[in-house]
């Protein structure tokens, strides 16, 4: 359930930074595809539909993805994608065929560069009075 709500949030933060974001609007030009995030056995998926400079999502396995990670159970996505460092957590997955890439890997690398646009910005925390 974890994983399920992880990957829906993800498409409503994707869908913000695309309409209010420049900087990740910019790595949106030219792009035009769709591309899913997925657990092996198919049970779930959520594509995600890159459009005119819009990011839009929808569950349930795309025809015909230009690029799809598949985690090997939902446990394991929802970790991978929660990890603080990423970079790692998806370079170990990848090398224990726990993660299998589909398609065009050059896009992952492109797909793993949005997400930085979606962490909360920190405010900055108050000052005490002494």
């Amino acid at each position: 359930m974890k994983f399920r709500f992880l990957l829906w949030m993800l498409g409503r933060l994707m869908a913000k930074a695309s309409r209010d974001n420049p900087a990740f609007q910019k790595q949106l030009e030219g792009r035009d595809l769709v591309f899913q995030l997925h657990t092996l056995d198919g049970r779930i998926a959520r594509h995600f539909i890159v459009k005119d400079l819009r990011i839009s999502s929808r569950r349930g396995l795309a025809d015909e993805p230009a690029f799809a990670l598949g985690f090997k159970d939902a446990a394991y996505g929802f970790a991978t994608l929660t990890a603080k460092n990423k970079q790692l957590a998806f370079m170990q997955g990848i090398q224990n065929k726990d993660i299998q890439i589909q398609g065009n890997p050059a896009l992952v690398l492109w797909f793993q560069g949005l997400t930085k646009y979606l962490s909360p910005k920190k405010k900055p925390s108050p000052q005490k009075a002494a």
